[in-house]
C-alpha cells in the first residue's frame, strides 16, 4: 500500500492526518465524521465556533457543502480566477452543511489547493478534507515533517512532502462582497 492510500485509509477511519499545503502543513480530516472532526479541534484546542476551511482539489467537491446558487457570475468568475491556490473564500454555506464544519456561521471557508500532494490526497479520497495549520495552540504552524514529529509524536500519521514557497497561510476573502477578511 502507498503512503497516499495509507493516509487515505485513516482518513476514512476517522482519523487526523498532516500533509503539506501552499505555505505550511495542514491537519486533515473527514468533513462528514463529526467524530473526527472533535478530535481535530481537541488536538488544536480550537473552539467549534470559530468554524473551518474546508480545502479541495477541485471545486466540483465543495459543491455538497456550499450553496453555489448564491453566487451571481461575477463572484464565481473572481472565485475561479484565484484558484487552485492560496486563496480561501467564505461562501454560503448549504443549510445542510453541518455546524461542527461551519461554526456560528452560516457560510463555510473552502478553498481548492495548487499542492500537487494535496490535489492527489482530496482525489483519492473522493471529497475535500477539513484543513488547519498543523500546530498546537500557542505554536508556530509546522513547516517540515521534522516539526510535525516535534509537536505531535513521532507516531502521528503524515504525508511525506515539501511545502510551497509561500510565507504565509492563505488569504480569506468573503465571496459575496469580495472583501479581506485576512491577509495571505
Amino acid at each position: 500500500m502507498t503512503e497516499l492510500a495509507a493516509l487515505v485509509e485513516l482518513l476514512k477511519d476517522g482519523q487526523v492526518i498532516a500533509y503539506p499545503t501552499e505555505a505550511v502543513f495542514g491537519l486533515g480530516c473527514d468533513p462528514d465524521s463529526e467524530t473526527a472532526v472533535a478530535k481535530l479541534l481537541a488536538l488544536k484546542q480550537r473552539q467549534w465556533q470559530k468554524g473551518l476551511i474546508l480545502i479541495a482539489a477541485d471545486y466540483q467537491q465543495l459543491l455538497p457543502y456550499i450553496d453555489d446558487s448564491q453566487l451571481n457570475a461575477q463572484q464565481r468568475a473572481a472565485i475561479f480566477a484565484s484558484w487552485p491556490g492560496p486563496v480561501t473564500w467564505v461562501i454560503p454555506a448549504k443549510s445542510q452543511t453541518p455546524r461542527f464544519l461551519t461554526g456560528q456561521f452560516d457560510s463555510l471557508a473552502v478553498r481548492v489547493s495548487a499542492h500537487p500532494l494535496v490535489q492527489q490526497l482530496c482525489r483519492q479520497f473522493a471529497k475535500p478534507l477539513v484543513s488547519t495549520s498543523a500546530n498546537l495552540s500557542g505554536a508556530a504552524p509546522c513547516r517540515s515533517v521534522a516539526e510535525i514529529t516535534q509537536q505531535f509524536g513521532e507516531n502521528f500519521p503524515v504525508l511525506n512532502g515539501e511545502v510551497g514557497g509561500r510565507q504565509n497561510p492563505s488569504e480569506i476573502r468573503d465571496a459575496l462582497t469580495g472583501k479581506q477578511i485576512r491577509q495571505g
